[in-house]
């Protein structure tokens, strides 16, 4: 965090502008992902991380796998999928299914949240080339909802 860009009144700030979203629009939101601010001596080192041509990569074959699972649906990728479609494609098991539950009681999940928490769960494994959603995904896929927590009025 750079301690010159944050905001005087935090976290009471951050709350404040929370607050302001509607929950129904927050739950519209697939992935929040906290971006830290780069220093500028940063810039000039080199990356430990994946290449983008290898993240194009793996992005380009989640594409196809998606693109096969769906030939024959009106669909083109998870994000699309629904209902039965979504529930065939996105079986959970009994770990993953409990840690799914569990979270969904903890963050108050409504069934948006969890369709795309299950979504987001799917398109992990397929960038991971996994036929199968596992515990992991699922795990990650709930790292990405936030979780709100409001004061009381």
């Amino acid at each position: 965090d750079d301690a010159d860009l944050a905001c005087g009144r935090a976290p009471k700030c951050a709350i404040d502008y929370q607050a302001k979203i509607s929950g129904p629009l927050f739950d519209r939101i697939d992935l929040h992902v906290d971006v830290p601010t780069v220093k500028p001596a940063d810039l000039s080192k080199t990356s430990a991380g994946e290449s983008s041509a290898l993240v194009a990569a793996r992005v380009l074959a989640a594409r196809e796998i998606q693109k096969q699972r769906y030939k024959k649906a009106s669909i083109l990728v998870n994000a699309h999928a629904d209902g039965d479609l979504l529930a065939e494609i996105a079986p959970l098991d009994s770990d993953s299914k409990q840690l799914l539950t569990q979270a969904a009681e903890k963050m108050k999940l409504s069934a948006r949240g969890w369709n795309r928490v299950l979504r987001v769960a799917r398109t992990l494994a397929d960038l991971a080339g996994q036929p199968d959603i596992a515990h992991p995904h699922v795990a990650e896929a709930l790292t990405y909802r936030r979780f709100i927590n409001r004061p009381a009025k």
